[in-house]
């Protein structure tokens, strides 16, 4: 809606209907990345609104408008809350922070103040699955990996988290909610 298509222009949906996409299929099977995969789907928009968009940022400031806070699923801003006051330490882990945002959306999103460590593979060139970037955090966070909880919606980012030793939530994109309520029970919390 925020781009003035007609509803169903894209026929594809992602994460959301994985079987609507060839496309994502090959990025879960590794052939792309998820980074090609995000910049193909940009470059596709941009050209259904007439426009030449060249990186992620221009599709999310697009969609999203200058509010990222706004678009923040209300269960997670309640998980983060209710791990946060119960005293855990909080950490991001992404391949794409920034770059896909823009540096200045750290600055809109309040939320992010809640956070011990945000590590971002846009600045280590560091990319989940890589051990690498799981020791980076420990490193930031002084915390041993089995007492950490890695929350992740790709496949392959979880495998390298339990590699490293995580406990591990996979993140399904239809149900936000019960994947915040299974990663707060790793932590003996509750979701209220």
């Amino acid at each position: 809606m925020a781009l003035g298509l007609d509803p169903f222009t894209l026929n594809w949906l992602g994460p959301f209907a994985p079987e609507t996409d060839p496309l994502w299929a090959s990025m879960q099977q590794g052939v792309i990345s998820e980074r090609d995969y995000w910049l193909i789907r940009s470059r596709e928009v941009g050209r259904l609104v007439g426009e030449d968009w060249r990186d992620m940022k221009t599709f999310v400031r697009r969609t999203r408008g200058a509010d990222p806070g706004s678009v923040i699923r209300p269960e997670a801003e309640r998980a983060i809350r209710i791990a946060g006051d119960a005293g855990f330490k909080l950490a991001i882990l992404s391949n794409e922070l920034d770059l896909f945002y823009g540096a200045g959306f750290r600055t809109k999103l309040p939320l992010l103040d809640r956070f011990q460590a945000i590590v971002d593979a846009t600045h280590t060139g560091i990319l989940k699955p890589d051990p690498r970037a799981y020791r980076l955090v420990l490193g930031q966070l002084s915390i041993d990996a089995g007492r950490c909880v890695f929350v992740d919606d790709q496949e392959r980012n979880i495998a390298g988290a339990q590699a490293c030793g995580f406990q591990t939530v996979h993140f399904d994109v239809r149900e936000p909610r019960e994947s915040y309520i299974r990663a707060l029970r790793h932590l003996d919390l509750e979701f209220v």
